[in-house]
């Protein structure tokens, strides 16, 4: 004669979940941690590089400038706002507020791109100058990589929700994806210091 078997009932249990017990929340950790670190190594290739140099820039490479690089590190922190609101809508699955949210982060994220050409313009200097260069442009070019791919992550997530096509699994994407936002423009204000403003300092 066979043991009896225990049953369990998960009917209760819920089919959504948000943080710590989602295991794509686990992955866009993953991905913080893998792309942090990157950065980090980027941030310590130009402080390593500085070692080497007698002048940073060298010879009679000018500073870098400050204004567009401002301007665009106080958008990218704004856009934040509107991340922290498609976060919370996510969690009290309000589709259209999420909807709304993650659209008008997208639209603020889009200049963000675009002004980040006159950012590399503004580190005066080609990639290929020297040492310098090639390391600020460096932190410069990966960071930009990313808030890319998250423009284009965020706006196809925004459609999903606008057009009614997002499931109740998708909720929690959008919740992750004010994570990560929160990341990139986070970890963007300490490299805005060191490739814009260390230069005036070292």
């Amino acid at each position: 004669m066979s043991a009896p078997r225990t049953v369990y009932d998960a009917s209760g249990l819920p089919t959504v979940i948000f943080g710590k017990r989602s295991l794509l929340w686990w992955g866009t950790l993953g991905f913080m941690v893998i792309e942090g670190f990157t950065l980090l190594l980027m941030a310590a290739s130009y402080f390593y590089l500085r070692t080497n140099e007698f002048d940073w820039p060298p010879g009679r490479t000018p500073n870098p400038d400050l204004l567009i690089p401002t301007i665009n590190t106080v958008l990218l922190v704004l856009v934040m706002v509107p991340m922290w609101f498609a976060g919370k809508a996510a969690k009290r699955m309000d589709r259209m507020a999420v909807a709304r949210a993650l659209l008008i982060a997208t639209a603020m994220t889009i200049p963000v791109n675009v002004l980040r050409w006159y950012e590399l313009l503004a580190l005066n200097a080609r990639w290929d100058a020297h040492a310098y260069a090639s390391a600020a442009w460096g932190v410069v070019v990966l960071h930009s990589t990313l808030i890319l791919v998250d423009v284009f992550e965020t706006g196809t997530l925004g459609l999903m929700f606008l057009l009614g096509k997002a499931r109740r699994k998708h909720y929690p994407d959008a919740a992750d994806a004010a994570d990560y936002q929160f990341f990139l423009s986070g970890v963007w204000v300490p490299l805005y210091f060191i490739v814009y403003w260390m230069p005036r300092l070292l």
